[in-house]
């Protein structure tokens, strides 16, 4: 007979399956860094694939052979990706020099109000040449940086593409492969964990995306009305930020106040950021709660925590990566909790526990 009490030998199993679940998820990560080129690629491949499958799989249905069903979805997106970026990157061209033009003219307005505080232009002109001088020796080494980091992510993405058009055409062997890894009689409860962490991905995928549509019409209607020049580029702007939570829409919503701010002056500028805010509270309190509920099932502070994490390991790649793994690993939790709960008094049995959803 054990002499420690029930709850303590109960806390220190927690600990036990608390740490070693800690050591693995740490070890995990480690590798995935260490090869982070080969896993990137994969990670962002499921997400398409969570993302594409119902075009592939209603192409599939109305006779479509296979291969050529995934190479239509794929070759849609590549046109609906380019076109998004070729209309924000020709919008902010055409209303980069305002921009530019508009910073300038409230550099000088800081720096005449400075200059009257006792801080002098010429001070001002001379400390900025001075940092000119100190970091202008790291600028063509910085430029050679971006260039290459550039090509690696053409490089991703394309490998990425690729990896989607595998997944969509070869999708009904991977359950045959996940039943053949799974160690010994154990396949039934491996394939439906990872169908349960695919509909994970899957339902953030999606919520994600009807909030981006909604987000980018809202917008683009509201700078369609302020006469905003580049509306239409400036919401698929805001439609792509969208998949990076809270950090997208920053950006986006800034890009689109700037571009107000240079062509149409600092009332149409705040009635833009107006739009924006207005925006911006209607997903949150509206949207995200009524969607990302039905589709992801995850509080807001899990989705923050799951940001903040994603971003310190991986940056703006971990930001956008961060959710729909935890999204993965909450479905795979549900599905163990679904077949390992502990029956009620009085339940039926074959009755779907109390937290489980309706089918």
């Amino acid at each position: 007979m054990s002499l420690l009490p029930e709850a303590v030998r109960r806390f220190a199993a927690w600990c036990a399956v608390i740490l070693l679940a800690a050591g693995v998820g740490y070890v995990g990560i480690r590798l995935c860094s260490e090869f982070r080129t080969a896993v990137t690629p994969v990670l962002l491949a499921l997400l398409g694939t969570a993302l594409l499958g119902p075009l592939y799989r209603r192409l599939v249905r109305v006779g479509v052979q296979r291969s050529v069903a995934a190479g239509l979805t794929c070759v849609a997106v590549v046109a609906v990706v380019g076109g998004a970026v070729y209309i924000v990157v020709a919008a902010l061209i055409d209303t980069g020099d305002q921009i530019v033009a508009s910073l300038r003219s409230a550099a000088l307005s800081l720096a005449r109000h400075f200059g009257a505080a006792g801080t002098s232009v010429g001070d001002l002109a001379g400390n900025a040449r001075k940092l000119l001088g100190e970091f202008g020796g790291t600028a063509a080494s910085n430029v050679i940086s971006g260039v290459s980091v550039v090509g690696e992510s053409i490089a991703l993405a394309v490998l990425a593409l690729l990896l989607v058009f595998f997944f969509l055409r070869d999708s009904d062997r991977v359950v045959a492969t996940v039943r053949a890894l799974a160690p010994g009689s154990s396949a039934d409860m491996t394939e439906a964990m990872a169908r349960r962490a695919f509909e994970g991905i899957e339902g953030f995928m999606r919520g994600t995306t009807l909030i981006a549509l909604i987000d980018a019409v809202c917008i683009t209607v509201g700078l369609l009305i302020l006469r905003v020049p580049g509306a239409v580029g400036l919401g698929a702007l805001v439609f792509v930020g969208a998949y990076i939570p809270y950090l997208g829409a920053f950006i986006s919503g800034a890009v689109a106040v700037l571009v107000a701010l240079a062509d149409r002056g600092f009332v149409i500028a705040l009635w833009a950021l107006g739009v924006v805010l207005a925006v911006q509270v209607l997903e949150g309190h509206v949207l995200q709660p009524v969607i990302q509920s039905r589709t992801v099932q995850m509080h807001p502070a899990v989705v923050m925590l799951a940001i903040t994490a994603g971003a310190s390991v991986a940056g703006i790649l971990g930001m956008l990566l961060a959710v729909p793994l935890t999204a993965a690993a909450f479905g795979v939790v549900h599905e163990l909790r679904a077949r390992y709960a502990v029956p009620q008094p009085g339940a039926v049995p074959g009755d779907p526990p109390p937290d489980s959803p309706d089918p």
